[in-house]
């Protein structure tokens, strides 16, 4: 390749979606690295989710629920974020060396329809109860073409825009999720009212609310972190996001929800007479996470197509945009079913980083066309998360991923040393 050719690449794939980022890209700092990933975390189901603990658990359950979960999605991203740093590739560039150059098709595949899906399911998430709150007078068309721009646009402009997004978002969530929490305890007269005196869920449920919220989403930590300057960035910014993060969007959920009875987030804020800071919260709430989501699935699809990853941003923006409506209304159960296929994707390629650790330094190592195994522990690790009901469905997936992914490396490694 020409050296003119060389640049002209370069410049058109700023975000490095066809190679690793290299060392003196990796610039961003902790507070950049955090607001983009905390960004990603502040997401309204979660709140959801917690205002489903809320009503269903007591104090105690909900805090060991929430503390267990959000520990080991703590564990799972930052893992993952450590690994994207260090190699300096996406998630789907580390997929091309655990499932293969044409295998990584598959992982890119099922993140990529289920990111631009949820992508669709953000705008109509915002667009719909906004057209009702406003009776009609702002339509559904007009908002969901509005919204799905705006946020397709912020994801061309790349990891910059979303650290700029992410700081101004970030701060004003968390004050208005601040002061909704405060609403609730006074209503309650203190902290001890607030919730049940029994849990109507088990603790395992609310474990498995907590892991599921952001396995799916968490699985893209590497996407993020390549660009972190040193290891303890990307470490630090991804547990406090997943840890701390997705807590507190849980706490700001349970809390309403246990006093009001209501699970959605939105409709809370209504009750505590927040109707502008709940369209305001709501709009920059999802904007936030659509933004990751959208990028994650521009470099999915470059991974298929080989195309830069900005045009695939603007063609997932436009898909999921036009069908958002569709999506959330006939599509949700197929993206949970989808989702599920994800965490099996992220415990082989952090096995394969930890088995073959001193190939991912070396340039001449040769990718194979497909890795069985890779595809075999993710079809496994599905199954079990799609029709095995006992324990934690996503933990269940991952573990029966990873053991399958073993056993395969036990087997071949072997013969391939011989």
């Amino acid at each position: 390749m020409s050296e003119l050719k060389e640049k002209k690449v370069q410049a058109e794939d700023s975000e490095y979606s066809l190679s690793a980022v290299p060392k003196d890209k990796k610039v961003q700092g902790m507070w950049a690295a955090m607001v983009v990933l905390v960004g990603f975390t502040f997401f309204t189901p979660s709140m959801t989710a917690g205002g489903n603990l809320g009503i269903g658990l007591t104090l105690s359950g909900f805090l060991i629920s929430m503390i267990v979960g959000n520990a080991f999605l703590g564990i799972y991203c930052g893992t993952l974020g450590y690994i994207g740093q260090k190699t300096g590739l996406s998630l789907d560039l580390l997929a091309h060396r655990s499932f293969g150059e044409k295998g990584s098709f598959l992982p890119s595949a099922i993140i990529s329809i289920t990111q631009i899906g949820w992508f669709g399911v953000g705008v109509a998430m915002f667009a719909l109860p906004v057209t009702e709150l406003t009776k009609g007078k702002l339509p559904v068309w007009a908002l969901v073409i509005v919204t799905g721009a705006v946020m397709t646009v912020t994801a061309y402009l790349g990891i910059k825009a979303l650290a700029v997004l992410g700081s101004i978002a970030v701060p004003l969530i968390a004050i208005l999720g601040v002061y909704s929490v405060t609403w609730g305890i006074q209503k309650a007269g203190g902290i001890m009212n607030v919730f049940g005196m029994e849990n109507k869920m088990t603790l395992a449920a609310g474990i498995a609310i907590v892991v599921g919220s952001f396995i799916s989403g968490g699985t893209a930590t590497p996407n993020f972190t390549r660009f972190s300057k040193t290891p303890k960035v990307a470490v630090t910014a991804t547990v406090v996001a997943f840890f701390v993060g997705n807590s507190v969007m849980m706490i700001f959920g349970a809390v309403g929800g246990a006093v009001t009875g209501v699970a959605d987030i939105f409709n809370i804020l209504i009750l505590q007479g927040l109707a502008i800071p709940a369209v305001i919260t709501l709009g920059l709430n999802i904007w936030t996470t659509n933004n990751n989501a959208l990028y994650t699935a521009g470099l999915g699809v470059s991974n298929i197509t080989k195309i830069p990853m900005k045009p695939m941003v603007l063609l997932g923006g436009l898909v999921g945009t036009v069908f958002s409506v569709w999506l959330n209304n006939n599509f949700v159960s197929y993206l949970n079913l989808l989702s599920g296929m994800i965490p099996p994707v992220g415990a082989v390629i952090i096995l394969h980083y930890i088995l073959h650790r001193g190939d991912y330094s070396r340039e001449d190592v040769k990718n194979p066309v497909v890795n069985p195994g890779a595809i075999l522990a993710v079809i496994g690790g599905a199954l079990i998360g799609i029709f095995v009901s006992w324990g934690i469905k996503p933990v269940n997936s991952l573990v029966v991923a990873a053991v399958i992914f073993l056993i395969w490396e036990m087997a071949v490694r072997p013969k391939q040393k011989a």
